[in-house]
């Protein structure tokens, strides 16, 4: 399916890009192959394939938040590279 040069110039407006003339007809070349390679999968029998909104099984990788003491201060700051007292002393990110 070839991709005109008024196409790429509105996909480029919709990304809020700027291109020049000479990308635009490199572009449009460029996503014609593209879609083309995509109706490739068009000729693939799909007939007893249930639908499904991912390829993978969904499941969760995190572990249960759960409440816990926190670290004493001497072994936060063991590390640290500059501290003042109990806290971790940084440079000023802003002007007062």
């Amino acid at each position: 399916m070839p991709i005109d040069r008024e196409q790429v110039v509105h996909i480029a407006a919709l990304a809020r890009i700027g291109i020049t003339d000479d990308e635009i007809d490199a572009y449009a070349g460029q996503l014609s192959d593209i879609i083309d390679q995509f109706e490739i999968l068009n000729e693939l029998d799909t007939s007893g394939v249930e639908p499904t909104g991912h390829a993978g099984e969904l499941r969760g990788v995190m572990r249960d938040d759960t409440p816990a003491d926190s670290l004493p201060p001497e072994d936060a700051l063991r590390n640290a590279p500059r501290r003042e007292g109990e806290y971790f002393r940084v440079r000023a990110v802003l002007d007062e």
